[in-house]
């Protein structure tokens, strides 16, 4: 399928069914925040790839692309499943692939390019997975479907904890543009970035995105009602995790388009 193809199925996804990451305001941060973090080299080459067009344009595109026939074989490849009595090492594998094989899988596509239709597909889909294995029900239990079935409310009005921390957590922390996002909580300084993206791997981002589902199950049992101590206690995490998927996603970039920059830190 060319680059042409490519372009009008996202148009035409876009009003498939809603996706099931971050929600659009989370991708889209994480994406801005990459951004603003690329070298001028590896900004160049990735611009060239997108045609022009920003990596926030692209930020959502996998969640409605996965209900569509040509990408239904990515459904799998958003998340990854730790039930309660199991430990992360241990989790069953999924056949059709995880959110931890598929980052390995477009990350090496990217390395070593095999066309340039390919190349397109695996950068938006690196760009959407860096936002999701920083969701943290993205690494929720099987059971019940990474929070999908785990019955909750939301100011009394009937909810699930998948969607929660989907968007509406996200949008009761700040009324922010993406934008507006990036300004707030972009401002780590050089130490603490290298604290977060020095020696990272997926498996390891998905670790630790699974030790703070673990801490929200224990702190949201069924039934919950969420309101606004629930959001001030745990809007600190979400912000922690854009800003952890926005750098480690332009360390990842950076070091495949950018020559200089190999060598520094990320994954390698």
């Amino acid at each position: 399928m060319n680059i042409k193809k490519l372009s009008i199925l996202f148009s035409s996804a876009l009003v498939a069914l809603s996706g099931f990451g971050w929600g659009q305001k989370g991708h889209d941060t994480v994406a801005y925040i990459a951004e603003c973090h690329l070298t001028p080299t590896a900004k160049a080459a990735i611009d060239s790839i997108l045609n022009g067009k920003s990596m926030v344009y692209y930020a959502n595109w996998a969640d409605n692309a996965c209900h569509t026939a040509p990408y239904a074989y990515t459904k799998t490849w958003h998340y990854k499943n730790v039930d309660e009595n199991q430990t992360y090492e241990k989790a069953p594998k999924i056949k059709e692939g995880d959110i931890v094989t598929a980052i390995n899988d477009m990350v090496a596509e990217l390395r070593n390019p095999s066309s340039k239709e390919q190349e397109f597909l695996s950068l938006i889909l690196t760009v959407h997975f860096l936002g999701d294995i920083h969701q943290p029900m993205h690494l929720g239990r099987a059971t019940d479907r990474g929070g999908n079935r785990h019955n909750i409310k939301f100011f009394n009005s009937g909810t699930n904890l998948h969607s929660v921390w989907d968007s509406r957590l996200v949008e009761s922390a700040h009324k922010w543009s993406y934008t507006e996002w990036q300004n707030n909580i972009d401002r780590a300084t050089p130490e603490e970035e290298l604290m977060i993206i020095e020696n990272g791997t997926p498996d390891s981002w998905a670790k630790e995105s699974h030790e703070i589902a673990s801490r929200i199950y224990e702190t949201t049992p069924e039934g919950t009602n969420v309101a606004y101590d629930y959001i001030a206690d745990w809007t600190p995490t979400i912000e922690k995790q854009f800003l952890r998927g926005g750098l480690r996603l332009a360390d990842l970039l950076n070091s495949i388009y950018d020559p200089e920059y190999v060598g520094k830190h990320g994954i390698k």
